[in-house]
């Protein structure tokens, strides 16, 4: 099969064996598979993924020296059952999955694997249980994008939302689109959003933001505040009365971005008892100063991909037209423009999210 293989932190277009569905295992075709921001950083720093997830239990085991086929936010078709497995979605039916395979007590993630190729090839392997037909109607395009939205919606869930909470969404890639998704899915306003792409500005409306900010021109921090004053003042806090200004709803902040010392930037900006949610995969090492999570009371919630019933409904909601996804897709490449496309991400002002289609000439 044709691929777009990683090694040695490049891509290039090779031939493989097409993998072959052991019991409990399905072959399928690739139909589309996007390209995840975590990708861009694992090419970047493959080394420090690997030794971080060894350090730290995680599921990302691969061999440097050999060839890795990255992908896991993707749609496929049913080619071919392994052996002894049974059949749950006939043969030609378009599903997605949870990038997942479990082969005894060995866990890997589809594209961060030797052993499993991800989306940036022409075939894939996929664990039958984890199977998630496509509900008719659902253009694969979108269905694709049930990984990323998934990763928002766990973040959601996570950050455990109260009526009152005020959200700040720091980052408008597609982690932090997806979180406003699922801010927007699950009522809560006003959602203030802040990135410096005009362009990821424009996404974060469409996704559902009510307030976008660029930190080039205003401190997120301060658009959060005029935000987060109490509208009903007959609910507001008493505050006491050696502290000034109006007293304001609690604030839960996204950190979407992913770089070292953007966690200490929000630890710096929060105000007192904000909890912060950390969605943004920082593949390198980071410091923040402990005081500022100390005197202000912070709460740091880390998160990381999302449960199989997470999953599910995320496929339900984007078929029902619930988490809109059409705005994200921005291109489609074929095998052999994936190191291009991965060049053209670089960019936050051009592209949120290209969709790799294996079959694309």
């Amino acid at each position: 099969m044709r691929a777009a293989v990683m090694r040695h932190n490049q891509l290039r277009v090779e031939d493989l064996p097409t993998p072959e569905p052991g019991p409990g295992e399905v072959l399928v075709k690739t139909l589309a598979c996007g390209i995840c921001g975590s990708d861009l950083h694992a090419l970047k720093h493959t080394r420090e993924l690997v030794e971080g997830a060894a350090r730290s239990g995680g599921p990302f085991i691969m061999d440097l020296e050999r060839e890795v086929v990255m992908g896991h936010e993707f749609c496929a078709e049913v080619l071919d059952y392994g052996p002894d497995t049974e059949v749950t979605v006939p043969r030609g039916a378009r599903v997605c999955a949870m990038p997942v395979m479990i082969r005894g007590s060995t866990l890997e993630t589809i594209g961060y694997s030797n052993n499993h190729p991800g989306g940036y090839g022409e075939y894939m392997r996929l664990a039958a249980p984890f199977l998630l037909p496509v509900p008719n109607g659902l253009a694969t395009a979108h269905a694709a994008l049930t990984e990323p939205m998934a990763v928002g919606v766990h973040a959601v869930a996570k950050a455990r939302m109260e009526r009152d909470d005020v959200p700040l969404v720091i980052g408008c890639g597609p982690v932090g689109l997806a979180v406003i998704a699922a801010l927007k899915l699950a009522g809560v306003a006003p959602i203030v959003a802040a990135d410096y792409s005009a362009r990821r500005r424009e996404l974060a409306l469409a996704m559902g933001a009510d307030v976008v900010v660029d930190p080039g021109v205003e401190s997120p921090f301060a658009s959060w505040r005029e935000a987060a004053v109490w509208r009903d003042v007959s609910r507001a806090p008493k505050l006491p009365p050696w502290v000034p200004g109006p007293a304001l709803r609690p604030a839960v902040i996204f950190e979407c971005v992913g770089v070292p010392g953007v966690i200490e930037q929000i630890m710096v900006g929060a105000v007192s008892g904000a909890r912060v949610v950390v969605v943004g995969v920082c593949m390198q090492r980071d410091s923040f100063e402990p005081m500022f999570g100390i005197n202000k009371e912070l709460n740091v919630q880390f998160v990381l991909g999302y449960s199989g019933d997470e999953f599910a409904a995320t496929l339900r909601h984007i078929a029902d037209g619930k988490l809109p996804v059409a705005p994200l897709i921005t291109g489609t490449v074929g095998v052999e423009g994936v190191a291009d496309a991965f060049a053209a991400l670089a960019s936050p002002d051009t592209h949120a999210k290209i969709l790799v289609e294996p079959w694309h000439a």
